[in-house]
């Protein structure tokens, strides 16, 4: 009987992960830890069950989508002005530690200067996902401390961005002046159309229709892919439409609905994106990036939790909302793991570096994820007396 490759590889991700949550969750490890383990196992590089990577990683690119949407729908424009003027001093200075560290380590394991450089920039960001993942809805909602991990997020998200326009011109021809001016103002015209289209089109429509709440979703979703994909046709990423997509709708009481009906789909698609990391990491070059990999992501683990913590007192925040903000933020970036690929795919990167940027980040997804779900409240915590939703 034939079977598709594809039904199989579903069947596989979430049976599997079903298995592994449960032994997870008896041991008091965290679910993500569960999923990138149990797509090192039956990916190419493990059992080989699994021997397209990129197709469910594609597939689990849609969660990073919806969950730069669910962001956007959480921030209120006016709100959103006033954090990021806040947090944009500790996201700069806390970048420029994390890049000087990063740097060094890469150039003290024998790398070359512009590896060092890439590696340096790519230990800047700490991950949307498990930020955003860990966090109870009612902090996402309604608490300060959602406010501050979003905004510093949200700036580490543009700066992420410019950093891979930056590695792609690298890669290819120099961009022209008008190029360059394209991709600058790319953002705000997409936000304005969305503006625009939300407040005469879309919100009636959901104005009209209000009762019949498959509707709603439906028209969510629609909403949410199709700025995504303008955003990509203009030049943007799908991240940075969505994230608009959100941001347009934010101050209507609409978005609460829509962030809420769109979770379990968000979460679907994330079991698929963290699987997808654990079966594209090619094990048997792990030997070959061990140390350096080790070190990057022990000095990430605990400089960056220190860091932010010391940042945000200094902008007069509480000292528990620092320590916590500082523990929740304290790994690299699926966005070093977008960078890293770049670059090597564009011969700016060499393959041992690139190599050690995404074993690093493996690690401290790893490890941070499973810190924040046995200290803090998480919506998957062992812990009952911990578990938020």
């Amino acid at each position: 009987m034939h079977t598709d490759p594809l039904v199989f590889s579903v069947f596989l991700i979430f049976t599997g992960a079903a298995v592994c949550a449960a032994v997870a969750l008896y041991a008091g490890q965290s679910l993500l830890i569960a999923y990138i383990l149990l797509g090192c196992a039956v990916g190419p590089w493990g059992l080989a069950l699994v021997d397209d990577p990129e197709t469910i990683a594609s597939v689990g690119h849609v969660g990073i989508i919806f969950l730069l949407f669910l962001l956007g729908l959480n921030l209120h424009p006016q709100k959103a002005l006033r954090m990021l003027r806040e947090a944009v001093l500790v996201t700069a200075l806390s970048s420029m530690v994390f890049a000087a560290v990063g740097a060094g380590i890469a150039l003290a394991f024998g790398f070359g200067v512009r590896d060092a450089l890439l590696v340096g920039g790519c230990m800047m960001f700490s991950s949307t996902i498990i930020g955003l993942k860990l966090l109870p809805t009612t902090a996402l909602h309604h608490k300060h401390l959602g406010e501050v991990i979003i905004s510093v997020l949200l700036l580490q998200d543009m700066v992420a961005i410019a950093l891979l326009l930056a590695v792609e011109a690298m890669g290819a021809d120099a961009l022209s002046a008008w190029q360059v001016l394209e991709i600058a103002l790319a953002p705000f015209a997409l936000a304005a159309v969305a503006w625009g289209a939300a407040r005469h089109l879309l919100l009636p429509l959901m104005r009209r229709f209000d009762t019949i709440q498959e509707y709603l979703f439906l028209a969510a979703l629609g909403w949410c892919l199709g700025i995504a994909q303008l955003g990509h046709v203009i030049g943007l990423s799908y991240e940075m439409g969505a994230f608009i997509a959100g941001v347009a709708l934010a101050a209507n009481p609409v978005s609460t609905f829509i962030a809420e009906s769109l979770k379990p789909l968000r979460d679907f698609f994330l079991v698929m994106f963290f699987f997808s990391l654990g079966a594209g990491f090619e094990l048997p070059r792990l030997g070959d990036v061990a140390l350096p990999a080790l070190a990057l992501a022990a000095a990430m683990l605990a400089l960056k939790p220190w860091t932010f913590r010391v940042l945000l007192r200094w902008e007069a925040e509480k000292a528990g909302l620092s320590s916590e903000a500082g523990a929740r933020l304290g790994q690299i970036s699926e966005f070093s793991l977008m960078v890293s690929a770049l670059a090597l795919a564009g011969g700016v990167m060499g393959e041992d570096a690139a190599y050690t940027v995404q074993a690093a980040t493996l690690i401290t997804f790893c490890v941070s994820s499973y810190w924040i779900v046995a200290r803090y409240p998480t919506p998957i915590a062992v812990n009952a007396q911990l578990r938020r939703d």
